[in-house]
């Protein structure tokens, strides 16, 4: 079966406005905490990715290319394991945000050879700035893709 693409309905957030204010306050604290912007935006272009969510797998392509990142980083962000591109730290962040995108299919979502890892390059403020981001980004991903939001709309 293929998607048709057009959008099924107003995003929730435009529907419900103080929506729109909580996820962009969620998304503020986290930016706070300290994760590099560079690290954030790999984080949620993974999960887009992850997700189906083409509205977000669009844009944070494009904010990732505006913010100066090489074209051989952001291509790779779907196979960063067999990419010599990403440091250990982005490494840590991205197998994290795969881990918390895809709670569901493990019986132990989050093993702590991941969460250690983590735990290793970031500190307790970073690292729950970037338990935000990726919460915030699933988000994201979930109103989209329930609305079928239009890559490049909006």
């Amino acid at each position: 079966m293929t998607a048709t693409l057009e959008q099924r309905m107003t995003n929730p957030v435009f529907v419900v406005p103080e929506a729109m204010d909580a996820l962009q306050a969620l998304t503020k604290s986290a930016r706070k905490a300290g994760v590099r912007r560079e690290t954030a935006l790999l984080v949620e272009l993974r999960a887009s990715q992850i997700n189906g969510c083409s509205f977000c797998v669009d844009m944070h392509s494009r904010e990732l290319k505006e913010a100066g990142v090489a074209d051989e980083r952001i291509f790779a962000v779907g196979a960063w394991r067999e990419s010599p591109h990403f440091t250990e730290a982005e490494r840590a962040a991205l197998a994290l945000t795969e881990a918390l995108t895809r709670i569901a299919d493990q019986p132990n979502p989050v093993p702590d050879d991941i969460w250690e890892e983590a735990k290793a390059h970031y500190t307790e403020q970073e690292l729950a700035g970037l338990i935000l981001e990726i919460a915030g980004i699933n988000v994201w991903n979930r109103l989209n893709v329930a609305v079928r939001q239009i890559a490049g709309a909006v």
